[in-house]
């Protein structure tokens, strides 16, 4: 694998329909798998296109022809085209529909979901939502210059992409100089010994008063220093996702630094080739990173316990330990409308890729009382996801207005 020839970048140009404007489009060039993952195919309405099974007599193989009654473009699609094209509603990513591909068969081609949304794309049976929610409420309103101008500022930060596509050498020589270590029973057994210890010196700092006046007359500034740190540990967050490839022997296939939304800064790894890879390798995949966290939230705990006491060393470390904490929580627990690593790992697990956009859309319809007729299972399911979501975030903003009354006092 090492020796091989590095996989393409793939570049798509891409419609994007215009905001209010139903024959108007933009073409837009993707070129990292981060940006590509996070787009929302949506295609045309439904009266503007008719689907016709044709079956073959010889092989009995079912066929489809799709119409674009707009136009008058025909295409041919495959069954497991047919099926991505119903996954393609504007409220599933490619990561989403990817991930109901592998679960409805098995495996996963890397060249069919581009190759398809092409072939759509020229018959313009197919646009594209933004894959921010923000910048896509922004772009409603583009009639007003301040909003019109946040949206623009933000599609520029998302094309903000420093990448490399030659990543599997590098993370192959660190699983073979150390990494490998990384999945051992041994570093599992230091991990779980560091959280308990972590936990314990957190709950000392806790019932310490004033740990935050080390940080004295700036604490805006110093607060801004410990995320700036934080975000050196994202990036060894998504190594060890690709270590955790390379662990199962599957190829790292891009890392890079993004603006994920268009304001959030960020590393991130193609861990797309893991879908080859068992459900056991995804889940260890998934949860290795957010491991970092917990580890490196604990080593800050114990520095801030053994610093002195009511300076800036034991303030830092205790911020920095609490935003490592905060950071394991958040990309591991799967109910809070966030689709990071532990939401991926419960919806592999109950074979629902699409569980949010679903969740959210069935509540919603509960609301305005159209609702569609679903199994009492689903709709429990459903309900359930978004109100623990819904009083998880609730407490998660109270717990924080909690930790900064209590270090402040």
């Amino acid at each position: 694998m090492t020796d091989a020839a590095p996989p393409r970048r793939a570049k798509l140009e891409l419609l994007v329909r215009r905001d209010g404007d139903e024959t108007g489009f933009d073409l837009r060039t993707v070129g990292s798998a981060a940006a590509w993952v996070k787009m929302r195919p949506q295609r045309v309405p439904s009266d503007h296109f008719e689907l016709a099974e044709v079956t073959s007599r010889v092989d009995r193989q079912a066929s489809f022809i799709l119409k674009n009654t707009q136009t008058e473009r025909f295409l041919m699609l495959s069954e497991p085209e047919r099926f991505l094209w119903d996954q393609m509603d504007g409220r599933a990513s490619v990561q989403d529909i990817a991930t109901a591909y592998v679960l409805r068969y098995g495996q996963f081609d890397f060249d069919m979901i581009p190759g398809l949304i092409k072939k759509l794309q020229r018959a313009q049976l197919l646009s594209l939502t933004p894959a921010s929610r923000l910048r896509y409420a922004l772009a409603r309103h583009r009639e007003r210059r301040l909003l019109r101008a946040a949206e623009a500022t933000l599609t520029a930060l998302e094309r903000v992409n420093i990448s490399s596509r030659r990543v599997q050498p590098f993370f192959h020589g660190a699983y073979r100089w150390g990494g490998g270590l990384l999945f051992t029973p041994v570093a599992l057994v230091v991990c779980l010994v560091l959280a308990v210890v972590g936990l314990v010196a957190g709950v000392k700092l806790w019932r310490e008063a004033d740990v935050a006046a080390g940080f004295g007359a700036s604490p805006l500034l110093a607060i801004l220093t410990v995320k700036l740190l934080f975000l050196f540990t994202l990036a060894a967050h998504q190594i060890v996702h690709g270590l955790a490839l390379v662990h199962y022997g599957r190829r790292v296939r891009e890392f890079g630094f993004t603006f994920l939304h268009g304001f959030l800064p960020t590393f991130y790894v193609d861990v797309t080739d893991i879908f080859m890879a068992s459900r056991r390798a995804r889940v260890v995949t998934a949860v290795s990173g957010t491991l970092v966290h917990l580890v490196f939230g604990s080593l800050w705990f114990m520095l801030a316990l053994r610093a002195p006491h009511g300076g800036f060393v034991q303030a830092f470390a205790a911020a920095s330990g609490m935003l490592q904490w905060q950071a394991f929580v958040l990309a591991l627990y799967p109910f809070c409308f966030v689709e990071m690593d532990g939401y991926h790992v419960l919806v592999d697990v109950l074979g629902v890729p699409t569980l949010k956009h679903d969740a959210m859309a069935y509540v919603k319809s509960l609301f305005s009382g159209g609702r569609a007729p679903v199994s009492r299972r689903e709709a429990g399911l459903w309900i359930g996801y978004v109100v623990l979501s819904v009083v998880s975030i609730a407490a998660f903003l109270v717990f924080n207005v909690w930790v900064v009354i209590h270090a402040t006092r």
